[in-house]
């Protein structure tokens, strides 16, 4: 008797799946985000009752959950389930964080996450709830943020991500990017807050000036004529999970993809090299960007990439580093405000802004001296 690892949907819902014609298991039943391990457990139980009914007749005790590692937006949990049979089936269930839908369109995510597992990425979806979603459990850690610098890794990430991004998601394959950071600014610049230190806080910023920066940089990178591919848009190392055993790199967390630029999806990995800390000094260094390139353009032989092609994907990347600054900074207004977990997201806004402005003129003078050289600004 051992432990299954549930891999597609058929195992536990006992309908029909393919790639064609998707259909997920759903519950009506919310669970309570805040609720402790202890007092969710009959919660859960509850639910896969509901989602998986040849567990029905299962009583409490062939249920056990533990939390697993969280992040700054949604709680996630490991649910092992006793069978009568005597293996023990392990699933991962996620509830959104409070109010994300304010950042999160969560029927574009629930589109995309069975064409990904498809395609052989990230946990299979096995049923949703009204809060949240049941997938398969993947048996790997969670990077750090120090890991992804690791050459070997980087390579294999930027492999990964090549095929990421030739995956074809059903719908309308126009960019998301500027219609995304439009309605954060418009939420994140009518905002107050009751604590009078955040609000003095937030009355520090000008958004008019943000405005302006948005509109500049939209603008810019208007320029660059950089590809439309399916991103992922929050390539962070907690979103990244490897096995050692297998030496196999999984991607996780689609609930912020869309159909975006490819420099965006690479510069943003980049900006996530300084963790949630910050520590801007850990960007890679153009050497270390350029190892990625290779292995992303050219992932059988990276090093016959041509040195034009790793210059025009350093200058579309630079300059889309910039735009995810200023994402995750609206963002992190928005989530100051409206989501309960604990995190400094009002500091992160001016550690995500202020590093935009250290390095703009820096990114805008690349970028012109680069157009300059083969069309007009």
């Amino acid at each position: 008797m051992g432990v299954v690892n549930v891999t597609n949907a058929t195992e536990v819902s006992g309908e029909a799946r393919n790639s064609d014609d998707i259909k997920v298991v759903h519950s009506s039943l919310t669970v309570d985000h805040s609720l402790e391990t202890p007092e969710v457990t009959p919660r859960l139980v509850e639910l896969f009752k509901d989602l998986f009914k040849h567990w029905s007749n299962l009583d409490e005790s062939h249920f056990v959950a533990e939390t697993l590692s969280g992040g700054i937006t949604n709680r996630l949990l490991k649910v092992s389930v006793k069978e009568e049979n005597g293996n023990t089936v392990q699933v991962t269930v996620r509830i959104y964080g409070p109010n994300t839908e304010y950042v999160i369109n969560r029927d574009r995510e629930l589109l995309a996450i069975p064409h990904l597992s498809a395609a052989g990425f990230g946990p299979k979806l096995l049923g949703t709830f009204e809060n949240g979603m049941v997938q398969s459990f993947i048996h790997a850690r969670t990077l750090h943020a120090s890991d992804m610098r690791k050459p070997k890794l980087a390579a294999e990430i930027a492999k990964q991500l090549k095929s990421f991004h030739q995956v074809d998601i059903p719908g309308s394959k126009e960019p998301q990017l500027w219609n995304d950071i439009s309605k954060f600014f418009k939420k994140a610049s009518n905002l107050t807050f009751d604590d009078c230190k955040k609000q003095n806080m937030y009355k520090k910023i000008s958004f008019k000036e943000v405005e302006t920066e948005i509109i500049k940089l939209k603008e810019l990178t208007g320029h660059l004529d950089a590809p439309v591919v399916f991103a992922h848009n929050d390539l962070l190392s907690g979103n990244l999970m490897f096995n050692d055993d297998e030496e196999k790199l999984y991607f996780i967390d689609f609930e912020y993809g869309s159909y975006s630029y490819r420099g965006f999806d690479i510069g943003n990995h980049f900006n996530e090299y300084a963790g949630l800390d910050c520590d801007y000094t850990l960007y890679p260094s153009k050497a270390e960007q350029y190892h990625f390139f290779k292995h992303y353009l050219n992932p059988e032989k990276p090093n016959e990439v041509s040195d034009k092609d790793l210059e025009a994907l350093y200058v579309e990347t630079t300059c889309y580093m910039l735009v995810s600054h200023l994402y995750w900074a609206l963002w992190a207004l928005i989530q100051e405000k409206m989501s309960p977990i604990t995190f400094e997201y009002l500091e992160y806004f001016f550690q995500r802004y202020n590093e935009y402005k250290r390095r703009k003129n820096e990114c805008f003078s690349l970028a012109k001296s680069y157009l300059s050289q083969s069309k007009t600004i």
